[in-house]
């Protein structure tokens, strides 16, 4: 597989000349300094990093800009719950790769239940093969949080596509986060592309992936070793009675 023929989107370009005053959500955002163009992996990119670093407006902004409905779904989703996505999309240019992506989904996690909804909508309005059968074919309302998250990304996901993950660890144990890095290994097999951001170790782990970790002083490239998630657990699990002590008698 050729790196470059399975880009669909190669970067995303921020006009930061046309940005309005930055004293405003979401242009105050951490994410906002000091970066003009992110360079994202032909297989697996994530933003990673502490809340409130803006991982998840500027990957909804990606979003946006490619053509998914800000609530998640694939792209002809288009309902609207509560309208509530930023601005950001509005100052971002993605750079798209020579191939058009066959498949594509916006999965997050906070939204998901309005996906589930939609769904059966659209199944009680359409004549046809029910939508709900391209998910697995059993209701995702009938089914826990977790079950209903994997089961789109297992039978949802076909192949050819790009993929936009927003925290998929909110509803997965750290097994079926295990077994999605497989998911995502044969997925990428198949010419897909994806982007999450995540707080996983566990899902960032996948090789050969780059990694973008947000901090108070902006964006910076960094190793998974490297990043703090990964270095508070493994401080964590090596000596967890230490860790215990200070933040129960401090």
């Amino acid at each position: 597989m050729s790196l470059i023929g399975s880009q669909y989107l190669r970067s995303v370009r921020l006009m930061r000349e046309e940005l309005p005053s930055s004293n405003r959500y979401p242009f105050n955002l951490s994410c906002m300094k000091n970066w003009h163009e992110l360079f994202f992996h032909p297989k697996v990119t994530f933003l990673v990093g502490e809340n409130g670093m803006g991982k998840s407006t500027l990957l909804e902004a990606v979003a946006v800009t490619l053509g998914f409905n800000p609530e998640g779904g694939s792209f002809n989703f288009n309902f609207s719950t509560y309208d509530s996505h930023s601005e950001l999309g509005e100052y971002l240019k993605v750079i798209k790769g020579a191939e058009k992506p066959r498949d594509g989904f916006f999965l997050r996690a906070e939204s998901f239940y309005n996906v589930a909804s939609n769904i059966e909508e659209m199944d009680r309005e359409i004549l046809g093969r029910p939508v709900i059968d391209s998910f697995g074919g059993v209701s995702l309302h009938e089914q826990s949080h977790g079950e209903a998250f994997f089961s789109t990304f297992l039978h949802r996901f076909g192949g050819n596509g790009i993929y936009i993950l927003d925290e998929p660890e909110a509803a997965l144990s750290p097994l079926r986060q295990m077994s999605m890095l497989t998911r995502i290994h044969d997925l990428v097999n198949e010419n897909s592309q994806f982007i999450i951001a995540t707080h996983s170790p566990i899902i960032m782990a996948y090789p050969d992936a780059k990694i973008f970790e947000f901090t108070e002083d902006g964006i910076r490239e960094s190793r998974l070793e490297n990043t703090n998630h990964y270095r508070l657990m493994k401080q964590f699990f090596e000596d967890k009675n230490r860790m215990l002590h200070h933040l129960l008698n401090e």
